[in-house]
């Protein structure tokens, strides 16, 4: 027998992805930044580019013109800029799987005239009016679906032919009235032209927002835990959740000044949130990236590709219609012109500033928003110094074209380090 102490000791399980000296371990702020430096050294450079674009932007204008920050104007960017936002919102997705759609303004053109023809000139009720709109919108991105993945049509050749035929839909929709003008007094109108949240139910979705955010964090890090996982500290979520609380106040405080934010943009930013978290906390949004990463991986892991393609097709084409709806609600009118002119473009270019890769399998919702502000500041901010639109379009076209050499370049990075 033998006597004395028991000197084992009893040690806690350590995380899967500490334990491996291969993977990355960030314990404390320091492992945070020195974590967050290998990340963008390695070419996962994420949103930082667009929030750097547009805080130099916004500089940029402010010591030109110091009206472009004042609440009025940041109150107009917001709010004309939700509508191409929504759009750019579903070529996001469709970015995701490495296609494309260029009939999206097309699209959102038709969906428009059909609500206005069916509430002005047949005197249709708004609800379904709206309904047929987006149900117009549903049913091309569905026939869209069935091209791709029924008879092999490549997107670009389908939604080019769409960009074109649609227009002629347009036209033959609204005849010879050339433009319908949106009864006064209509709900789509107001919410998207007259309505504005202020007072106390602004900082109401403030705090609403940051109660999001830190649910959002703290089941992140209860199934990193699960999973035997690190998990991010305590106080980081709680330094995180405070800094947007206090950021999304002060702004909150500093457009109403003026009006407050748009019900236009805030059921914007709404949409937003939803798709971000049906992206990354859903098993379609991880079906979503895993066929847009590789196809035939993921038709090999079990993965049905074609109803993913056949629901972000119609996903998008919806999207496109909504976001015509509020155009059409915020102009007060449809016309020839609705959705024919940059629309396309620029919902194309939002999604692709906004740091959404053109190869596929890497984006993320808030691309659509950050890459919309950026254009509508670059904009607005071209009208307030009196330049023209000549110069509007060469300035958005060089801003694509750096935001897709920053792709390439974070693309060959990844692949170099073994991140892509």
């Amino acid at each position: 027998m033998t006597s004395g102490t028991d000197t084992t000791t009893t040690t806690s399980p350590v995380a899967a992805d500490l334990a491996d000296e291969r993977l990355i371990a960030a314990k404390g702020f320091g492992g945070l930044v020195r974590s967050q430096a290998a990340r963008i050294k390695s070419g996962d450079l994420g949103t930082l580019p667009v929030i750097i674009g547009l805080i130099v932007i916004s500089i940029v204008f402010y010591v030109v013109e110091p009206s472009f920050l004042s609440s009025r104007n940041l109150v107009s960017i917001t709010q004309f800029a939700a509508p191409t936002g929504i759009i750019a919102l579903g070529i996001v997705l469709v970015l995701l799987l490495g296609e494309i759609d260029l009939s999206v303004g097309s699209v959102s053109g038709v969906s428009a005239a059909v609500l206005a023809v069916l509430m002005v000139n047949h005197g249709v009720s708004e609800p379904l009016a709206i309904l047929a709109a987006l149900g117009s919108g549903l049913a091309i991105g569905l026939f869209y679906g069935l091209l791709f993945t029924r008879i092999g049509v490549p997107s670009f050749v389908f939604s080019l032919a769409g960009l074109l035929g649609f227009q002629g839909l347009l036209l033959w929709i609204l005849g010879s009235t050339g433009t319908i003008n949106l009864p006064q007094g209509s709900f789509l109108l107001d919410f998207a032209r007259n309505q504005f949240v202020t007072g106390a139910a602004s900082y109401a979705l403030v705090a609403l927002a940051s109660l999001v955010f830190l649910g959002s964090q703290l089941w992140g890090a209860r199934t990193r835990s699960r999973a035997r996982l690190s998990t991010p500290a305590p106080a980081l979520i709680a330094a995180k959740t405070a800094a947007l609380a206090i950021g999304l106040g002060y702004l909150t405080y500093y457009v109403n000044i003026d009006r407050g934010f748009s019900y236009l943009w805030v059921f914007f930013v709404f949409l937003v949130i939803v798709m971000d978290f049906a992206l990354r906390r859903t098993t379609w949004g991880r079906h979503v990236f895993a066929v847009g990463g590789n196809v035939e991986a993921a038709r090999r892991s079990g993965i049905r590709a074609t109803g993913i393609y056949m629901s972000v097709f119609a996903l998008t084409s919806t999207l496109a219609a909504l976001g015509g709806l509020a155009a059409a609600g915020l102009l007060t009118s449809v016309s020839q012109s609705t959705g024919t002119t940059d629309t396309n473009l620029t919902a194309i270019a939002a999604a692709v500033i906004g740091g959404t890769s053109l190869f596929g399998g890497r984006g993320s919702a808030y691309s659509a928003l950050l890459g919309i502000l950026v254009l509508q500041a670059i904009s607005n901010g071209l009208n307030i110094i009196g330049v023209g639109s000549s110069v509007r379009f060469m300035v958005t076209g060089g801003v694509l074209l750096l935001a897709v050499a920053i792709d390439s370049l974070s693309r060959r990075a990844r692949t170099s380090s073994g991140r892509a």
